[in-house]
């Protein structure tokens, strides 16, 4: 089983990355999972609170957020975005998700006495979706931000990333999965030819 990534440089595109190669927020567990790996409560949070409707809600939110961040690429990054309506129904929600209050962290001792990074109280899900449709908010309104929003070069991957490389040169969404896999390609195809 893939493993859940967290290399897109944004939790927004982080989600987006879920649905790649196949579905993984199709569990309470799957999404307890993710909700920790990409840091949207601090380490050790309990997260008593999910049911199964939680995986749900985070897949529309999902939905919502890759219909403006590919609509985004497919402009070309080009601005008025989208044209007069393209997105407006993905704009709404993501914005009336937006509004609900995040999580609310607390700074409080942790067993060596240190500070440590706490929430105020178990988070509720509008309050996880309101986090993530903040950081897809402050994406798409940052120009520097926005500007290096990339669509992954890898053969039939459709991740999007944030390229924040030295200058702006990054082709994958993974070095290491995708940039691997080009690489491997290329030398095949250097070794056909060699043989024929």
């Amino acid at each position: 089983m893939d493993e859940l990534r967290f290399d897109a440089g944004r939790i927004c595109l982080d989600l987006l990355a879920t649905a790649h190669p196949f579905e993984r927020l199709d569990s309470v567990g799957s999404l307890c999972a993710w909700i920790h790996g990409c840091g949207l409560v601090p380490p050790g949070t309990p997260l008593t609170r999910v049911d199964t409707a939680w995986p749900g809600a985070f897949r529309e939110l999902r939905r919502n957020v890759g219909q403006l961040v590919h609509g985004w690429l497919a402009q070309g990054g080009s601005v008025p975005y989208g044209g007069a309506g393209a997105h407006d129904g993905a704009l709404a929600r993501v914005n009336e998700a937006a509004r609900t209050a995040p999580p609310t962290p607390r700074a409080v001792r942790g067993e060596d006495g240190s500070l440590v990074r706490a929430l105020d109280r178990p988070p509720e899900c509008a309050a996880l979706l309101a986090a993530v449709a903040r950081d897809t908010v402050e994406l798409l309104t940052d120009p520097v931000a926005r500007a290096g929003l990339r669509q992954c070069a890898g053969d039939n991957c459709p991740l999007v990333y944030v390229d924040m490389s030295r200058g702006r040169r990054r082709r994958w969404c993974s070095s290491e999965v995708c940039g691997n896999r080009e690489r491997v390609a290329r030398h095949r195809r250097r070794a056909a030819l060699a043989r024929s």
